[in-house]
């Protein structure tokens, strides 16, 4: 049992992640070791007090170093759910749980917005776990959606389950496993089976698994209240959920280095708070 789990290596996960170890919590950090490809990619960063025009990569190298610093460790696992279970939160990977006390949720913002129909049928025949649900699909239709090479091994295990498999990709994989086909334009249920919409026409599959790098913050946590596309927190950045803190673009705009990271560091301060109510209760 931990005392927190941060999700997210953008520039709140670390600020929090940096906050939480000066503070002496016990926690579990998941992200990537490369932290945030967004910051790799900005050309310039003007507006980040103490380094002025500092360009993307180089400021990445200055996290990462800080990072390795303080002997932080990065897990780079993808989180499937967490799941608040009254005194404690349980974080799904796979086929691993990881349980603490508090969350803290730092995931950014997807800048791929969700097939029409996705988020309705999630639990209905949208899945976004390979391993906990594609068994559930041995020998039936399923369509596929992979945004990164590095889900081959799931597609690859996916196809293999059933006996017959659309996949979509947003890279080049010849000769890859499954029938290519483009992206799904939309997801609609009938008689119990999916209906996905291509640019070449309809399929019934049973299913559909989305291999994302990430996914809405109310799929991976069920019942976290949303503010249109950003979670929902107040000042001290507590979600709906007791326990849940959340931090950086993923609580709404400005989308920006400074603004994350400061919530990075309150958030943990809040968290710290709470937990040592819990303990005194």
């Amino acid at each position: 049992m931990k005392d927190l789990l941060i999700v997210g290596s953008g520039p709140a996960g670390i600020s929090a992640a940096l906050t939480a170890a000066a503070r002496g919590l016990d926690f579990l950090w998941f992200g990537s070791r490369a932290l945030s490809p967004k910051i790799a990619q900005a050309p310039e960063i003007a507006n980040y007090p103490g380094l002025c025009r500092v360009r993307g990569c180089d400021f990445q190298k200055i996290l990462q170093d800080q990072v390795g610093a303080m002997g932080l460790t990065i897990r780079e696992e993808r989180i499937d759910s967490i799941y608040a279970m009254g005194d404690s939160f349980t974080a799904c990977v796979n086929e691993t749980m990881y349980e603490a006390r508090a969350v803290l949720l730092a995931v950014g913002v997807s800048t791929a917005g969700a097939v029409p129909g996705e988020l309705e049928y999630v639990g209905q025949g949208v899945s976004y776990c390979a391993t906990c649900d594609g068994a559930l699909y041995r020998g039936k239709t399923i369509a596929v959606v992979s945004t990164n090479p590095a889900f081959e091994e799931e597609v690859t295990f996916l196809v293999q389950l059933a006996g017959r498999a659309y996949v979509s990709r947003s890279y080049p994989a010849p000769d890859a496993a499954g029938e290519p086909t483009g992206f799904p334009k939309s997801i609609r249920r009938e008689d119990g089976r999916l209906q996905i919409t291509y640019a070449d026409g309809d399929r019934t599959v049973d299913g559909i698994f989305f291999l994302k790098d990430s996914v809405s913050p109310a799929v991976l946590m069920p019942g976290l209240a949303m503010d249109g596309a950003h979670i929902a927190v107040n000042r001290e950045l507590e979600t709906n959920i007791p326990g849940c803190f959340a931090a950086g673009d993923c609580t709404g705009r400005p989308y920006q280095y400074a603004k994350a990271v400061g919530e990075g560091n309150v958030a943990v301060h809040t968290a710290l708070r709470w937990l040592k109510e819990k303990q005194q209760a």
